[in-house]
């Protein structure tokens, strides 16, 4: 007899993902050579149902594919305790047959509040330890449900197109996280743990209301279940592709256009004219997805553009094209929010003369005759 149909779920999930890495770690690039000996995936986990699920249909799967199989979990030293519990979790992997196995304790600071300082001390955590063991992948467990999570979080802020395409399969820096649960439902993967005795362990902000995507978890989205009856988590989730695919081809398009209509002569170091670089605000990014997707900010270089070409570009695209450049003139990505782009864009689609505009960072932006100049003070 087969396996309980919710672990053979998890299993091919997680074969397929390990599939693609293969295939991707052995056609590297030259500034990426591939691992001598077998590939190494780390599984992040804390823990919880989704993690330890995804720990052991990786320890189950990697063996058959060649693939050595490592977790890491991250102590954010935030509970009582909780240096107890990484313990007891590093525990758990290596019972699994997970090797390496690595516990490693953060300091959390408060920049964009809690839930965002300790995401970004999680993903510091989790590259240093992809870095430093030579890995090719770091498996994420989050659900479809905690995509529909995502998706209503960015709706509720009104942030645009790419907060609502929710987590990606596959992002950070050379497509290091990949999440192999996205189209399974979170009691799917909490039955794989019953199925096969897995210990688990609740993590009590999950239900702390004080957090707001607890409080989506246990009181919005339940509402809109019995309000518009079963599937809202499957439509959400469903939007989030759909969101990505046109969020995608919108930046791919800004892309293009940056290079059409840029009159400056490009600072050695700038981001080259084809780097991601989504439109929406950094404080509408999923809680989940590491700090990966902007064009890093170079120094005080001016970048200039043409007012005309600007005007003739559809507005979704010419507000992308303003945040890129903003961007690459200096201004923090996580500081620039939908409401300065907007008033940039007014210097192109409404100008009267206006006085300068100062954004983020120090940076100024001024029409001057057919140019738009964005430079840092």
């Amino acid at each position: 007899m087969g396996p309980h149909p919710a672990v053979a779920a998890i299993r091919l999930a997680v074969r397929r993902v390990l599939h693609d890495v293969l295939v991707n770690s052995s056609t590297s690039p030259p500034s990426r050579p591939a691992p001598a000996a077998a590939p190494l995936v780390l599984v992040a986990c804390s823990g919880g149902a989704d993690s330890m699920a995804l720990a052991s249909a990786l320890a189950f799967e990697a063996p058959k594919l060649g693939v050595r199989a490592g977790g890491v979990t991250v102590d954010h030293g935030l509970q009582d305790g909780s240096e107890v519990r990484a313990a007891e979790v590093a525990e758990r992997l290596r019972l699994l047959g997970l090797e390496p196995v690595e516990c490693i304790g953060v300091s959390v600071g408060r920049d964009g509040g809690p839930e965002a300082a300790a995401r970004d001390a999680r993903y510091a955590a989790l590259d240093a330890a992809a870095e430093r063991h030579g890995a090719v992948a770091v498996l994420l467990g989050h659900t479809r449900d905690d995509q529909a999570e995502t998706v209503l979080l960015g709706l509720a802020r009104g942030s645009g197109i790419r907060s609502l395409s929710g987590m990606a399969q596959v992002s950070g820096a050379g497509g290091r996280y990949r999440r192999p649960f996205l189209r399974l439902d979170r009691q799917t993967v909490r039955r794989a743990c019953l199925a096969q005795s897995l210990p688990v362990w609740d993590d009590p902000h999950n239900v702390d209301p004080a957090y707001t995507r607890s409080r989506v978890r246990h009181e919005a989205l339940p509402v809109l279940e019995k309000a518009l009856g079963k599937g809202v988590v499957e439509a959400l989730a469903r939007t989030a592709q759909l969101s990505r695919d046109d969020a995608d081809a919108l930046d791919a398009w800004a892309a293009r256009a940056e290079a059409e209509v840029r009159t400056d002569v490009r600072p050695a170091g700038a981001a080259p004219a084809g780097a991601e670089a989504p439109a929406e605000p950094d404080a509408a990014r999923s809680a989940a997805e590491p700090r990966t997707a902007e064009p890093a900010a170079v120094g005080p270089a001016a970048v200039e553009l043409d007012a005309v070409g600007l005007h003739a570009l559809p507005p979704a695209v010419r507000r992308r094209v303003l945040r890129r450049a903003a961007i690459a003139a200096g201004a923090p990505a996580g500081s620039l929010f939908a409401r300065h782009i907007e008033e940039v864009d007014r210097l192109i689609t409404g100008w009267r003369g206006q006085r300068a505009l100062n954004l983020p960072g120090r940076v100024e932006v001024r029409r001057e005759g057919g140019r738009l100049v964005i430079r840092q003070g």
